[in-house]
């Protein structure tokens, strides 16, 4: 494996302040083992995945449509105004593989596609093909809709992934040029003028670190400043479906487009890692309590609104309806992890991505790594049919493909979200089989974490240093009997173990399988409750219930005995249920009259992980259980 000179910063997210308690490592530092889901998603993500978005870049238009501009394709356009979007989050994906495991696989395609892109851009810098192609007349003149700094964004991140990854930087050099572009036309002193969707923010942010030009990092802080007052045709939609109707630093809740909300709040993080800037990190403490306590699904995902793909109000949360958009949960692991990272409560924030990736986005690839969900509800009813972006198998691709290849960029830079280093200590944020390589800073040498969490709760941590290690490991909240060596453990205020390692200790983790309820405001869980075990939700299939027995008529007595099942793959959970026969008064009764005909009956359950459904078929499937 060989990698860059440069591969030591080659990391999403790397503050350039100082500032930040906690330091990210580079994505070559720590290499996932298959042992742990994580590192077979990655190399899934690697074997599969990536290949089957380039070819879908070329039969869905995405690349006719840089060709058509400059003559060399004769086809309409198609797609979504920010299909170009699309082949920059899989050239990010591809960097980041290259920094994970130093492949020049795909060398001969980057070299063709960014050749394209920079025989399409302008001389002034400018690049998107929809405004190019199809409306010139639209340039910067209805920034709500047209995506033009949007697109930008993930060309930026993109480019400073390729450049972090591989020390190529032509694509960098077209990014820079858009982006100077932008700077002369919307920075300090110039027009007013903000994306319709946020995510160039946090994009300048890095192009900031990544060039050390402040003009960018001002740019963004300007953007962040204007929004909010107004300066976007909201339309039917309303102001909130943009975040403009409040100022960033007044804003209450989460609200309007999820995805948009939340890559928001990560520019806004960013914003505060580089300049300090106080009263920004408070406004993202507010935001987080609105997303996370009120407004999250059980999965780690967002959105429980169809037509304006938005968050809904506080305690809005239901199943058969969720939206929980996979971009949405991406967009919160990159804003956690800017939280976690800012030094305030890491805990929290590790075990929000924790759970994210082992429920909301490991569902939202199939087995085969070539199959996606856009939309994840909790519940499947058997007579639903597909609707919108909400089909109910996993699709190859989708008209608005933006889910399938910003799956795969989060995937190829997941190592980045294990761990951190301070001044005086290594912190292990995710539990996952893994190599990592500790910081000079702290002694130097190699942390070795083995371990199938969560299929199993034993983590083995082995350290070769000369010295002993510092380490600080976090213990999930669920976790109500932790070991150290088989002598129970408790961890510090903040959630985390604190040891000197030298040579190998075992950590224990409980996963018993737990009854979890939703809070009693969410009038759509009223009377259910849900499994969980570790950092897993699971879910019911009708596929694993007797013949004869429809899932909506399966409902649970409260606390029912949960067994562990691990006779093969991932550990299963079985549970009696009732089976309560439908009712023959009518879809209403008086409460005297109850809803049963007398003959009831038990049969056995089967619940499986949440981040399992679904890859046998597209039969009936719910997380919450009635309570009988």
């Amino acid at each position: 494996m060989t990698h860059p000179a440069g591969a030591s910063s080659a990391t999403p997210a790397l503050p350039r302040s100082g500032r930040a308690p906690h330091r990210p490592l580079a994505v070559p530092s720590v290499r996932l083992g298959g042992q742990g889901p994580l590192g077979s998603w990655q190399q899934r993500n690697a074997d599969a995945t990536i290949d089957h978005l380039i070819s879908n870049l070329e039969s869905s238009g995405v690349l006719d449509n840089f060709r058509r501009v400059i003559g060399e394709s004769g086809a309409g356009y198609r797609g979504f105004v920010f299909a170009d979007s699309d082949l920059y989050k899989t050239i990010e994906a591809v960097a980041w593989e290259i920094s994970r495991s130093g492949t020049s696989r795909w060398d001969s395609w980057l070299d063709q596609v960014i050749e394209l892109v920079a025989r399409v851009q302008e001389p002034s810098g400018y690049v998107m093909t929809w405004i190019q192609g199809l409306h010139p007349e639209k340039r910067f003149a209805e920034l709500e809709w047209t995506h033009e700094m949007y697109v930008l964004g993930h060309m930026i991140q993109a480019a400073v992934a390729l450049d972090r990854a591989a020390g190529r930087d032509d694509l960098l050099t077209l990014a820079r040029a858009f982006a100077d572009l932008v700077d002369r036309r919307f920075g300090p002193g110039r027009e007013d003028g903000i994306c319709g969707h946020p995510e160039i923010e946090t994009a300048l942010v890095e192009l900031y670190r990544h060039t050390a030009e402040r003009r960018y990092l001002v740019l963004a802080e300007r953007m962040i400043d204007l929004r909010g007052h107004g300066l976007l045709k909201v339309g039917g939609l309303g102001a909130s479906y943009f975040q403009d109707h409040t100022p960033v630093r007044e804003s209450q809740h989460a609200v309007g487009h999820a995805v948009r909300q939340l890559y928001l709040n990560a520019g806004v993080t960013d914003v505060h890692l580089e300049t300090g800037e106080q009263a920004l990190l408070d406004a993202m403490h507010v935001q987080w309590d609105s997303a996370h306590d009120r407004k999250m699904y059980l999965t780690g995902a967002f959105g429980s609104r169809h037509r304006d793909e938005a968050f809904g109000d506080d305690y809005e949360l239901p199943s058969d309806r969720a939206y929980a958009e996979t971009c949405a949960s991406i967009a919160d692991v990159h804003w956690a992890w800017r939280m976690l990272l800012a030094g305030d409560a890491p805990a929290r924030y590790a075990e929000t991505i924790e759970r994210e990736l082992h429920n909301a986005l490991a569902a939202a690839v199939g087995e085969d790594g070539t199959t996606f969900f856009y939309a994840n509800p909790l519940q499947l009813r058997p007579d639903r049919f597909s609707e919108e972006n909400a089909p109910r198998e996993r699709q190859p691709w989708y008209s608005c493909a933006c889910c399938p290849p910003n799956l795969a960029r989060l995937f190829a830079q997941m190592s980045a979200y294990v761990a951190t280093s301070t001044e005086r200590e290594l912190a292990l944020h995710l539990h996952a089989d893994a190599e990592i390589d500790v910081p000079e800073h702290l002694g130097g040498g190699t942390l070795a974490v083995s371990t199938r969490y969560p299929d199993d709760g034993a983590v083995h941590l082995s350290y070769d240093g000369a010295a002993p290690l510092r380490l600080a490991v976090r213990i999930p909240s669920w976790s109500s009997r932790s070991t150290l060596d088989g002598d129970p453990v408790q961890p510090d205020a903040d959630g985390y173990l604190r040891l000197e390692l030298s040579g190998s200790r075992t950590l224990a983790l409980d996963l018993t399988p737990r009854w979890t309820r939703a809070h009693h405001r969410v009038d759509a869980l009223r009377g259910a409750r849900a499994i969980e075990v570790g950092p897993r939700v699971y879910c019911v299939e009708q596929v694993d219930l007797p013949d004869g027995v429809a899932l909506d008529d399966v409902m649970v007595a409260e606390g029912a005995p949960l067994t562990i099942r691990s006779d093969s793959g991932s550990p299963q959970v079985s549970l009696q249920g009732t089976v309560r026969s439908p009712s023959s008064a009518g879809l209403y009764a008086r409460p005297e009259h109850p809803s049963t005909s007398g003959d009831d009956r038990t049969v056995d359950v089967v619940a499986i992980p949440f981040a399992s459904w679904g890859n046998r078929g597209s039969t009936a499937m719910r997380v919450w259980l009635p309570v009988i």
